[in-house]
């Protein structure tokens, strides 16, 4: 079983529309997936009820019981889990941190975001797991300002997702009707990111291998 925490610190990053969608491209792989939202706005928590039963599966958690229900997932046949966590929290992103075989750090291609991404690097290095940040939310044709990006996180000692989800309509009207750009066009743009970030993702904590070792 795979487990990915979604942390950032600071709000706007896109960190909870990364997290639905990763979850529901496991899904389409055909793996049970749950997406665990620790987040008291409850943001996905909303978006799973728009889905009518859908897959991917969406449960809130208090930070404290998030060992046990990932426990109770991993008894219950799952195969990938995402967790989704507030901004502004410690306690939620230490619980997910423990938990994460990988930590993804959305981050805005701007000044004030990547300071805030350093932020929430030096709390994730603490758990000594993978993390990345993932440049998110920024403008779709702009490949001057994440490149100064990468660099600028490179520099103050950040690993980068050399993938990145841009800033695009269809994410806004995917999420607003309880879906995800996949299901509303599994060629654009927008699904060949979420594609790209999630078969990375996968590379990382090599996740097939895990699958098929049964693990």
């Amino acid at each position: 079983m795979a487990t990915i925490a979604v942390i950032s610190q600071k709000g706007g990053a896109g960190k909870t529309t990364i997290a639905v969608h990763l979850a529901a491209a496991a899904e389409l792989e055909g793996y049970p997936t749950l997406l665990i939202d620790t987040d008291p706005q409850a943001t996905a928590s909303q978006w799973g009820s728009w889905r009518n039963g859908a897959p991917p599966d969406v449960i809130d958690s208090a930070p404290p019981r998030l060992a046990n229900k990932i426990e109770a997932a991993r008894a219950g046949g799952a195969k990938f889990i995402v967790i989704d966590t507030p901004p502004h929290a410690d306690s939620a992103a230490s619980a997910a941190c423990v938990a994460a075989d990988l930590i993804l750090i959305p981050c805005r291609p701007t000044a004030f975001d990547l300071a805030a991404a350093q932020t929430t690097a030096r709390l994730v290095q603490m758990f000594r797991k993978p993390a990345f940040v993932v440049f998110s939310a920024g403008p779709p044709k702009a490949p001057k300002l994440f490149e100064d990006a990468t660099a600028a996180a490179e520099g103050w000692g950040l690993k980068v997702c050399p993938y990145r989800v841009a800033d695009r309509a269809a994410f806004r009207h995917a999420t607003a009707e309880g879906k995800t750009v996949m299901e509303l066009d599994r060629y654009s743009r927008a699904s060949e990111e979420i594609r790209a970030l999630y078969n990375w993702a996968c590379d990382i904590v090599n996740y097939s291998n895990s699958v098929e070792e049964g693990k």
